[in-house]
């Protein structure tokens, strides 16, 4: 058996069937096998100041299917903010420069009320302080299964509910 990529589809093919052409993956790059269109990523504004830890982050939401954007300031952080087209922000609370976690907060709910924020530390265990973060966690006291939770849960809560497409009634032939 061998392994084939097609952008973000795997699949496993046995020798025979490695010469044969997919005409799914080169036509409609953002379109699965059957055809059908693929949701589009959420994006994420990742913002600390720890490189490290930035880079694990980053790799954790983009296995599970996030655009991920990064950067290691709050300045550069609202910049690209305001280029548009982030779905959430999370950010650490505590960082050099004259904007920390809860100044790049602010400014972003400012310009888009909607967008859901996540601020977490490292060197703040409980922030009682006025913030407009939907969300504070301290860093280590919890566990990655639950931060990708709670960027699932304010992502759905930014769309809304579902909604149902009513079916247009067929034409009747007289």
């Amino acid at each position: 058996m061998m392994r084939k990529q097609f952008q973000h589809i795997t699949q496993i093919v046995s020798p025979s069937q490695s010469q044969k052409p997919n005409p799914h993956a080169a036509a409609s790059p953002g379109c699965c096998e059957t055809g059908e269109e693929m949701r589009p990523k959420k994006t994420i504004l990742c913002v600390d100041d720890n490189e490290q830890a930035l880079s694990i982050r980053k790799v954790m939401l983009e296995t599970r299917g996030y655009r991920v954007l990064t950067c290691t300031n709050g300045q550069q952080a609202l910049e690209i903010f305001q280029k548009g087209g982030v779905d959430l922000l999370l950010s650490d609370l505590v960082m050099p420069g004259g904007l920390d976690g809860a100044d790049l907060v602010k400014r972003v709910k400012e310009l888009s009320p909607e967008t859901p924020a996540i601020l977490f530390s490292g060197k703040i265990r409980v922030y009682d302080q006025d913030t407009r973060a939907d969300v504070f966690l301290p860093k280590g006291m919890y566990a990655p299964v639950e931060l990708l939770e709670r960027i699932r849960i304010l992502l759905i809560k930014k769309r809304g509910p579902k909604r149902t497409v009513k079916p247009e009634p067929l034409p009747v032939a007289v």
